[in-house]
């Protein structure tokens, strides 16, 4: 039988909680990931308050209208995470999933003075020119100003690293916002890695890397089939984040 929409979402959205637990990249009970399931984008999913990130199953993710102006004064939703996701899904209706979270090497990067994410290898090289960079942190973003501020910042850009705060990747698939913020963080390893020699980076050519970048882009299949490897190793491991 055939799920809706919303049923896959659901289950998909519940795996990227799991496998992000489970590869250390989450916070805390912090960050938030949500996805839309109407065409225009304010009807979305999003993780309940303060609920640890192994233990998301597909039947907790709240179903909000971003329109609905009593979600921020609900006790299971977090108003930092209403303030973000639902201004980025009622103003960016093409923008289907966003993903944000501090992990370590990618959020010491963003409190960097030039938080560049210098072309040094492939990891590295997918970045070319295609992140945007938000220098304006104020504290916790809890706000709908602030939401909307970050919505524009999204608008012609699917990465966002946040100044002294941490990341947000928008897009049209779950598997390929999973696997786009999964490898950000390990090229902001790989660049914190190599900075910690003392040695001169070997930087490669504009041309390299607008040439890597472009081939990342022809590989989308890549990012969804790691996503698929990586939801099959969570339902060995525990497949409860289906029900």
């Amino acid at each position: 039988m055939s799920l809706t929409l919303e049923e896959q979402t659901r289950i998909d959205l519940a795996a990227t909680f799991r496998i992000i637990a489970h590869l250390g990249m989450h916070e805390a009970v912090a960050n938030h990931f949500s996805a839309a399931v109407s065409p225009d984008g304010k009807q979305f999913l999003l993780n309940p308050k303060w609920m640890h990130f192994s233990r998301i199953k597909a039947s907790d993710l709240l179903l909000l209208n971003a329109d609905d102006p009593n979600n921020a004064s609900r006790n299971d939703v977090d108003p930092t995470a209403m303030s973000i996701h639902g201004q980025i899904h009622r103003l960016l209706p093409d923008v289907r999933v966003v993903l944000h979270l501090h992990p370590v090497y990618t959020t010491a990067i963003s409190a960097l003075e030039n938080p560049t994410i210098t072309p040094i290898d492939q990891n590295t090289a997918r970045y070319f020119n295609r992140i945007s960079v938000d220098t304006m942190y104020g504290g916790m973003a809890d706000t709908t100003e602030e939401g909307a501020r970050l919505a524009g910042l999204l608008k012609d850009n699917t990465r966002l690293l946040m100044g002294n705060h941490g990341v947000m990747v928008a897009g049209n698939d779950i598997g390929v916002a999973f696997d786009d913020i999964w490898t950000l963080e390990r090229a902001c390893q790989i660049l914190v890695a190599a900075r910690s020699t003392g040695q001169p980076l070997k930087v490669l050519s504009d041309e390299v890397a607008e040439k890597t970048a472009q081939d990342w882009e022809k590989i989308t299949d890549f990012s969804k089939q790691h996503f698929e490897e990586m939801k099959q190793l969570m339902a060995t491991i525990d497949p409860s984040f289906m029900d």
